[in-house]
């Protein structure tokens, strides 16, 4: 039986981008996917339109719901969706679709082949990505520490576009401690050093010029982050399952 997938989209004031998104998304999905589907609005504090777009959008589309998490923080908005889910593959990407969706289902072909979380790269031989010479050398920079502070085996830890089993999802979540930006790091780092196969998939990237994302006060927060769990040590997360199959077999 197909596992069930879900597909979490993290906003905060995105109604002018929520419409054209959701709409190349959900046609891209039934078109690609043949797996049971549906797309999860999560709203962190939002304090524009988004909620009544989203509304909208849902009630246009049965396949596309909507959550209210009434503070801010994308590691947030992502952990109630998922501790929420039903779904046997819970996952997701950015509004701004900045990974091309062709990669989507290599995700979730991964996690039913067996590994417990797959990951876009923009930093992995085969990827393209464009973007600016100074988010390039922040992200080159950022990740290097990752993989030197601890020996971690994936090359980029912040790409918007994620996928896990829900297993490892309710394995892991519970104890990360960020809820902001870090929340990615923190899960890929947990999961990678008690066991969990994570696969990187390299993906085609295009960096969105209108992105609200402080650089600056990111960078500040993910140091801080990965100081503290180098010395402040992994939380003891539950070990992956020993059944090779993937979710849904």
């Amino acid at each position: 039986m197909a596992a069930t997938v879900e597909v979490v989209i993290p906003v905060y004031n995105e109604e002018q981008a929520l419409p054209r998104s959701i709409m190349i998304l959900t046609e891209f999905l039934r078109d690609n996917l043949s797996n049971p589907w549906r797309v999860v609005i999560a709203d962190n504090a939002s304090t524009d339109d988004t909620r009544s777009v989203s509304e909208m959008l849902c009630a246009r589309d049965p396949s596309v719901t909507y959550m209210h998490i009434p503070q801010k923080g994308r590691g947030r908005a992502l952990r109630a969706a998922w501790m929420d889910s039903t779904a046997d593959i819970v996952s997701y990407m950015d509004v701004d679709l900045s990974t091309e969706l062709v990669h989507y289902p290599e995700l979730v072909r991964a996690l039913e082949a067996g590994d417990h979380i797959a990951v876009g790269s923009r930093l992995s031989k085969g990827s393209r990505v464009t973007r600016s010479m100074k988010r390039e050398v922040i992200s080159r920079i950022y990740n290097l520490m990752v993989r030197s502070m601890f020996f971690a085996g994936f090359p980029d830890a912040q790409c918007g576009f994620k996928a896990l089993t829900r297993q490892a999802a309710q394995a892991i979540v519970p104890h990360i401690k960020n809820n902001n930006w870090f929340f990615d790091t923190e899960l890929l780092i947990i999961a990678a050093k008690r066991g969990y196969r994570i696969r990187s998939v390299p993906v085609k990237w295009d960096d969105d010029p209108n992105s609200t994302v402080n650089i600056t006060s990111t960078a500040a927060e993910d140091i801080q982050g990965l100081l503290r769990l180098r010395f402040g040590g992994i939380p003891p997360a539950e070990a992956p399952p020993q059944d090779p199959g993937g979710p849904g077999s």
